[in-house]
């Protein structure tokens, strides 16, 4: 194949567009219309010239056999999901799950045991805040235990999370008192810094496509559960359905937080009531 060629930028046809904007939306239930063309081009010129291929019916046509499927589909899906996410973004969830939702449900369920799920965790920045929450809460609780799945659709985003090592700019959002607390500075790179282990370790990781009819986990089986700035991505139907799904997961009580641009109206009618920066599941 002419090197030339295959260093020349790429240009998406329309056909190869469309095949690979229905499979990501009928398998992940992300929408792409036309104006993400030159988006998806931009993230994945690097992956077509690698593989040594020269145009995207060629990369498609590989991408979706079977030796394609096991080796590089997974990591085209990585390139094409967005997962922009910073510590303490939307600061008001977290203030108001440890200082008004928490010691509520506390009062009113007794649960001291509690369990969180980052749905769309991406890489990492929300569950790492969650612990902080948690950790802080607990200096006026101490008999409060937790748990906190994270889980995402990219597997590259959920190393970066495992990893939980950020550049320094990063944690900015964070208060000065809470950065001495949970992170640590590199020795090596003054320029990154790593969640301290303990709190590190406090997450389980799993990979969860909000597309699949069953996500493995119990039902009724979580206190709170994150999912924001996630349906953003979806049409409505598959809004409505993954909303359901997040209910079905919840304890009678519990709470589900969605991002300020999103909302539940429309959707669940009867089981989910709005509360300002959250939608918690109806106990009645």
């Amino acid at each position: 194949m002419d090197n030339s060629t295959v260093s020349s930028i790429l240009s998406m046809d329309s056909d190869s567009f469309e095949r690979l904007s229905a499979y990501v939306t009928r398998e992940y239930g992300i929408k792409l219309p036309e104006s993400k063309k030159s988006m998806l081009e931009s993230r994945l010129n690097k992956k077509v010239k690698t593989l040594g291929l020269s145009s995207y019916k060629e990369f498609l046509d590989f991408i979706f056999s079977e030796e394609g499927k096991k080796e590089e589909l997974f990591h085209v899906v990585d390139l094409i999901t967005t997962n922009k996410t910073d510590f303490f973004r939307e600061a008001a969830h977290f203030q108001y799950l440890s200082r008004e939702f928490l010691p509520a449900y506390k009062n009113e369920f007794g649960r001291n045991n509690l369990k969180i799920w980052s749905a769309g965790c991406s890489s990492g920045e929300e569950p790492y805040t969650i612990i902080m929450a948690m950790e802080e809460y607990k200096k006026k609780y101490p008999d409060t235990t937790y748990s906190i799945l994270a889980s995402d659709v990219s597997i590259r985003v959920i190393q970066t999370a495992h990893q939980a090592v950020y550049e320094i700019e990063k944690i900015d959002p964070v208060p000065v008192e809470l950065k001495r607390n949970y992170f640590l500075r590199s020795k090596t790179n003054p320029k990154l810094v790593r969640v301290k282990p303990q709190f590190r370790n406090k997450l389980q990781f799993k990979r969860i496509n909000f597309m699949d009819s069953n996500y493995g986990l119990m039902k009724s089986d979580y206190d709170v559960i994150f999912c924001r700035n996630v349906l953003i991505y979806f049409n409505k139907l598959t809004q409505e359905r993954v909303i359901e799904k997040f209910c079905s997961h919840l304890k009678p009580g519990g709470l589900l937080f969605l991002g300020h641009s999103e909302s539940t109206s429309g959707h669940i009618k009867g089981r989910v009531s709005t509360r300002p920066a959250a939608q918690p599941r109806d106990t009645n």
